[in-house]
């Protein structure tokens, strides 16, 4: 069956919504359903078969390489000169925003959000491709 890829980009960016996600997704790779856990509100209630084979649960960014390895290929290709502004950026907390601060003042903020957001759909049709689950759209 194939699967909407719409939808699993959807349930990707539910995931990973938030400063520590706290959000799973669940897939059933025969039907296409998909259960939606949250620690933070209502949650989908999961089947009693939910140990088989069937059932995987979608990737968050870290385990597709799409957290700070995707920001330092940006860099890399983008704005090679202030690398070591970026590592020192994400020698501490709340990286993100400074980073994106560093981005903005760069204009470059929105080639980063195209950036990312193309790895971001490239690294879920791969990890589609292998978990065997076919996809349209």
């Amino acid at each position: 069956m194939k699967i909407n890829f719409d939808e699993i980009e959807n349930a990707f960016l539910f995931m990973n919504m938030g400063q520590s996600h706290g959000n799973t997704v669940i897939l059933n790779k025969e039907t296409g359903e998909m259960y939606y856990q949250s620690e933070y509100g209502d949650s989908d209630e999961l089947p009693e078969d939910i140990d088989d084979d069937k059932y995987i649960e979608l990737p968050d960014k870290d385990e597709l390489g799409l957290g700070k390895r995707l920001v330092f290929r940006f860099i890399s290709e983008f704005l090679p000169e202030k690398m070591d502004k970026v590592e020192e950026i994400f020698s501490r907390k709340g990286a993100y925003a400074r980073y994106k601060d560093l981005l903005e003042y760069e204009e470059k903020l929105d080639e980063w959000h195209a950036y990312e957001n193309e790895a971001e759909k490239q690294a879920l049709k791969e990890w589609c491709e292998d978990n065997n689950i076919e996809v349209s759209g």
